[in-house]
């Protein structure tokens, strides 16, 4: 089993999405399935989060 995390910024409530070290990423409302990510997907996401704008709404609503 791997220690799941979640954001300090998500406070006490349980709605949220915690990230397991080499396992993935999860739905606290939903902790028994995750969905798999490798490390180097994660980085990836990452790096283009913290460096790229995000998308409009209306560009979301595009996609």
């Amino acid at each position: 089993m791997t220690a799941w995390r979640k954001s300090s910024y998500s406070g006490s409530g349980n709605n949220c999405v915690e990230v397991g070290r080499s396992v993935g990423i999860r739905d606290s409302k939903a902790p028994a399935t995750h969905l798999p990510v490798s490390a180097e997907a994660w980085s990836a996401f990452l790096f283009r989060l913290t460096t790229e704008p995000l998308p409009s709404r209306d560009r979301l609503r595009e996609l």
